[in-house]
C-alpha cells in the first residue's frame, strides 16, 4: 500500500510565473543550455510543471513499536510506503541511485519513523563518528524535517546515521541566517562562526530516541519522537520531508524533490503529511543538577584550591499546544565545551558562538537583525571580559501564539569584584509569518544594572518579502538608548538577494550610527555606511568537476561619524574567486583579494609589540583554500593568504588534519600560521590544537582538545567525559588546565568539575 498521493495546494509552489519568466531570461543572456549530467526537472519551467507536493499519510498504532533498529514490529507491516526518492545532487531531478521506504506511525504519545535504506554494496556504508549531533553530511545519513506549524517557515530536524547518533536541531526563517554578509574587516573567520540565532540551530538538544541496524541488504533506522519534545499548532496536517544521504557518491536524495540551490531547511518545497491525530496534554519536566568543583585561579594570585558544592537546574511547561514555559534556577553550564581559539589580527572583537543549552531552544524566535548585527545575542548574558559571570536565574517563554512567533526572555546574573555589575536582561520578540516566505516582527530588548543611570535598550523592526522563489528582499530597523549616547544611535539594514539553480547573489544597504549601541547584541564596529555586492554563477560543466562556481564580490565601510571625514573608507575588499568542486566532495577555492584598510588611529597588534599609525594602506593578496573527501580515514582542509596586509606584508597558512578509525575515534591536528613584514616591524603567531575523540556508544564518549597560542601567550588543555541521558543532561566530568608560556609563565588556572543533571517528567511524556 502507498502513502503517496499527489494533489496541489497554494501553500507550495515549485515556481512562480515570474521567477520562471526572470530564470529563462538569465538562460538566454548566458547562453547555457541544460547539461547531459542533470536530470529531467532542471529548468525553472520544468520544476514549475511537477504536480505537488506529495502526501503522506500517518498510521495509528495501539501497540507502540520498541525502538531497536530492527522494523519487525507488526505495525510497520501494515504502515504506507513513501518511496521514490529524486536526488538533489549531483544529478538533480533523476532517481535515487538506491531505493529507500519510510514508514510513519504515531500513537498517543510519540511519533515513530522507520527507514529501510536499502544499498547494493553495504561494505562501503561510511558510518560517520558515533557522538551526538556529528556532522552528519561526513557520513550516509537520514535526515527528516517536521513543519508542525505548517507555516513554511519554522520546523524540527532529526536525524540519524549508520552509527546510531541523534542529530536534531531547530530551523527558523526557512533556514536563513542573515544572506551573504561579507563584511568583517581582516576577520575572515567570522562567517563561520555561527550564532544559535541563526537559520538553523543544530546545538538544540530535544528528548527523542533512535536505534539503527545493518545487514547484507543495507541500513535501517527507528525513530522515536514524543509530541512533548515538539511544539505545534491545531490540525491534523504537517509538513514534512526526508532526506537520505550516500556519502560515497555524495549523494542526496528527498522524498519531496527539492531543487539543488535549496536544502531540507527551505520547508515550502516540503510535502504533507496527514493523517495524524494530534493529541494535547499539558507536559512539564524538571531537569534538576548537581555539581562538585575544585578550581584555582592563578592568574589572580589565589594560593590554594577552592571547594565548591552548587545546585540548580531548569523546568519546563507547557502552557498551550504551541507555547512553551522554560525556568531556570543557578544556571551552570559547565558541560558545555570549551571555544576553539583564534587568531584576531584585526582591531574588531571576533564573534564566538552560543553553546549554552538554556539559550539554545527556540533561539530563531529570538533572532533580530543580520547582515553582521546581531540585535540580540545571548553569549553577552552571564559573560563578561571572557569570563563567566553566575546566573542567578529567570524564564523564558517561546512559541507560537495567535499566529504569532513569540519569544520572551528574562534573565538577572550576579556582580563580581572589580568587574561587571549585577544585571537584569528582559527581551520581548514577536512576528508575523505571511504567504510567500515573507514576514513582520518587532523586537525590545534592555540591560538594566544595579547601578541608577546603568541600562541599555534597543528597539527593533524587521522584516523579509519573498519575490517568487528566487528572490528575496528583507530589512531591519533599530535605534538603542544609553545613557550617555545622544547623537546617531539609529541603524538600518536592506538586502536585496536572489538565490536561483545558477545564480546566487545580493546587494545590500546598511547605516550603523556612532552612538548605535546594543549591548546585549553582537556588532564589530558602528558609526558607518555599509555597501556590498556579490554575484555567482553554478556550472556543471561534467567531466572531473562536479561544479564550478566563478563569483565576484565588492564591499566597503564608509566613514559616518565625528572628527572622521564623510566618506573615509574604512575598510574595502574586491573578491574574485573560482570554485572547482570534485565528485567525492574535494573542493580548491583559487581567488585573489585587493583590500584596503583605513586606520583614523594607530592600531596596535594584540600580543605583538607592534603599532601601525593612522593612514590607508591598500594592496593585492592571493587566496587559496582547499580540503579532500573529509568521510574519508584520512582527511586535510587547509589553505593560504599571501599578499599585502597594512603597512606590508603577510605569509599566513592554515590546515587541519584529519584521522578517523570506524565510528569510535577520531583525531585531528590544527594549525594557523602568520608571518607578518611591517615597516613598523616583524611578528609571527602560532595557533595550533589537536582534538582529540574516543565514543564508546552514541551517548558515551571522551573529548579532549588541546590549544597553544602564542598571541594569547598560554596553552590549554580541556577533557571531557560524558555519559549522556536525554536532551543533553548526564554525568560530565571536565578537567581543564591553562599554562603559560612566556611572559605569563607557569599555571594560570585549573580545574576539575563533576557534574550530574537529570531530567524528570511531571506532567505528560
Amino acid at each position: 500500500m502507498s502513502s503517496v498521493v499527489r494533489s496541489r495546494r497554494s501553500r507550495r509552489r515549485w515556481a512562480a510565473p515570474e521567477s520562471v519568466l526572470i530564470s529563462g531570461l538569465l538562460l538566454a543572456l548566458t547562453g547555457t543550455g541544460v547539461r547531459a549530467q542533470d536530470g529531467p526537472a532542471t529548468t525553472a519551467a520544468d520544476a514549475a510543471s511537477q504536480d505537488l507536493p506529495l502526501t503522506a499519510l500517518a498510521h495509528k498504532v495501539e501497540n507502540s513499536p520498541t525502538v531497536d533498529g530492527a522494523l519487525d514490529d507488526e505495525g510497520w507491516q501494515n504502515a504506507p510506503v513513501m518511496t521514490d526518492f529524486i536526488q538533489r545532487e549531483p544529478f538533480d531531478g533523476q532517481p535515487a541511485s538506491e531505493r529507500t521506504e519510510v514508514r510513519i506511525l504515531f500513537d498517543d504519545n510519540a511519533i515513530y519513523v522507520g527507514v529501510w535504506a536499502w544499498d547494493e554494496n553495504p561494505s562501503e556504508i561510511i558510518p560517520g563518528d558515533r557522538i551526538r549531533d556529528s556532522e552528519v553530511g561526513e557520513s550516509d545519513a537520514i535526515v527528516m524535517a517536521f513543519d508542525t506549524y505548517n507555516d513554511d517557515q519554522n520546523g524540527f530536524v532529526f536525524g540519524t546515521t549508520p552509527s546510531g547518533i541523534e542529530y536534531d536541531g531547530q530551523v527558523a526563517n526557512e533556514g536563513e541566517g542573515g544572506g551573504f554578509f561579507l563584511g568583517g574587516g581582516l576577520n575572515r573567520q567570522q562567517r563561520q562562526q555561527a550564532g544559535a540565532g541563526g537559520g538553523f540551530n543544530k546545538n538544540w538538544d530535544g528528548s527523542w530516541t533512535v536505534a539503527t541496524s545493518r545487514d547484507q541488504r543495507g541500513w535501517y533506522a527507528e525513530f522515536r519522537i514524543p509530541f512533548s519534545t515538539l511544539r505545534y499548532g491545531g490540525g491534523d496536517t504537517w509538513g514534512f520531508n526526508i532526506a537520505r544521504q550516500i556519502r560515497r557518491r555524495n549523494e542526496e536524495s528527498f522524498w519531496a524533490p527539492m531543487p539543488r540551490e535549496f536544502n531540507i531547511y527551505r520547508l515550502n518545497y516540503a510535502g504533507d503529511l496527514a493523517g495524524l491525530d494530534l493529541p494535547f496534554r499539558r507536559f512539564g519536566s524538571i531537569t534538576p543538577y548537581a555539581l562538585g568543583s575544585t578550581d584555582r585561579d592563578y592568574a589572580a594570585g589565589q594560593t590554594s584550591f577552592d571547594q565548591q558544592a552548587e545546585f540548580g537546574g531548569e523546568a519546563k511547561f507547557q502552557l498551550t499546544q504551541g507555547l512553551t514555559l522554560d525556568a531556570t534556577v543557578n544556571t551552570d553550564f559547565a558541560q558545555v565545551e570549551v571555544d576553539d581559539q583564534q587568531v584576531n589580527l584585526t582591531r574588531f572583537n571576533l564573534l564566538f558562538p552560543e553553546k549554552r543549552p538554556f539559550f539554545l531552544e527556540n533561539a530563531g524566535f529570538f533572532a533580530v537583525g543580520g547582515g553582521g548585527a546581531d540585535l540580540f545575542f545571548s553569549r553577552q548574558i552571564g559573560i563578561a571580559d571572557g569570563a563567566q559571570q553566575g546566573i542567578q536565574g529567570g524564564g523564558r517563554v517561546s512559541g507560537r501564539a495567535a499566529g504569532l512567533n513569540v519569544g520572551l526572555l528574562y534573565i538577572g546574573t550576579d556582580g563580581t569584584e572589580g568587574g561587571q555589575d549585577a544585571n537584569r536582561y528582559s527581551m520581548a520578540r514577536v512576528a508575523r509569518e505571511l504567504p510567500n516566505r515573507s514576514r513582520v516582527g518587532g523586537a525590545f530588548i534592555s540591560r538594566d544594572g544595579d547601578v541608577d543611570g546603568d541600562y541599555n535598550r534597543t528597539y527593533a523592526l524587521d522584516g523579509q518579502l519573498g519575490l517568487g522563489e528566487a528572490f528575496t528582499l528583507s530589512a531591519w530597523g533599530a535605534r538603542t538608548e544609553t545613557p550617555g549616547l545622544d547623537r546617531d544611535d539609529g541603524a538600518f539594514n536592506t538586502t536585496f538577494g536572489l538565490n536561483s539553480r545558477d545564480w546566487r547573489g545580493n546587494i545590500q544597504y546598511q547605516h550603523f550610527g556612532e552612538d548605535f549601541n546594543p549591548e546585549v547584541g553582537f556588532l564589530t564596529r558602528k558609526g558607518h555606511d555599509y555597501y556590498q555586492v556579490f554575484l555567482l554563477r553554478n556550472i556543471r560543466p561534467g567531466g572531473i568537476f562536479r561544479e564550478l562556481r566563478p563569483h565576484i564580490s565588492y564591499f566597503t565601510y564608509r566613514a559616518d561619524k565625528t572628527g572622521i571625514d564623510q566618506g573615509f573608507e574604512e575598510s574595502a575588499r574586491v573578491h574574485i574567486d573560482q570554485h572547482w568542486e570534485f565528485w567525492d566532495g574535494m573542493e580548491v577555492h583559487t581567488g585573489v583579494n585587493w583590500i584596503r584598510e583605513g586606520l583614523t588611529e594607530p592600531f596596535s597588534i594584540v600580543g605583538t609589540d607592534v603599532t601601525v599609525p593612522d593612514g590607508t594602506y591598500s594592496g593585492w593578496e592571493q587566496a587559496l583554500m582547499f580540503w579532500t573527501n573529509e568521510s574519508a580515514k584520512v582527511s586535510f582542509r587547509g589553505g593560504s593568504n599571501i599578499g599585502s596586509f597594512l603597512s606590508g606584508s603577510r605569509r599566513s597558512v592554515q590546515g587541519t588534519l584529519t584521522l578517523r578509525n570506524g565510528s569510535s575515534f577520531s583525531t585531528s591536528l590544527r594549525l594557523n600560521y602568520n608571518n607578518v613584514t611591517l615597516e613598523e616591524g616583524d611578528f609571527e603567531t602560532t595557533l595550533a590544537g589537536v582534538n582529540f575523540g574516543y565514543f564508546f556508544t552514541p551517548r558515551i564518549y571522551l573529548q579532549s582538545l588541546v590549544q597553544y597560542s602564542t598571541q594569547l601567550d598560554n596553552w590549554s588543555a580541556n577533557v571531557r567525559f560524558g555519559w549522556l541521558s536525554t536532551a543533553g543532561t548526564g554525568l560530565f566530568i571536565v578537567y581543564n588546565d591553562v599554562e603559560g608560556i612566556q611572559d605569563l609563565s607557569g599555571p594560570q588556572g585549573r580545574s576539575l568539575i563533576v557534574k550530574f543533571s537529570r531530567q524528570f517528567n511531571i506532567l505528560g511524556g
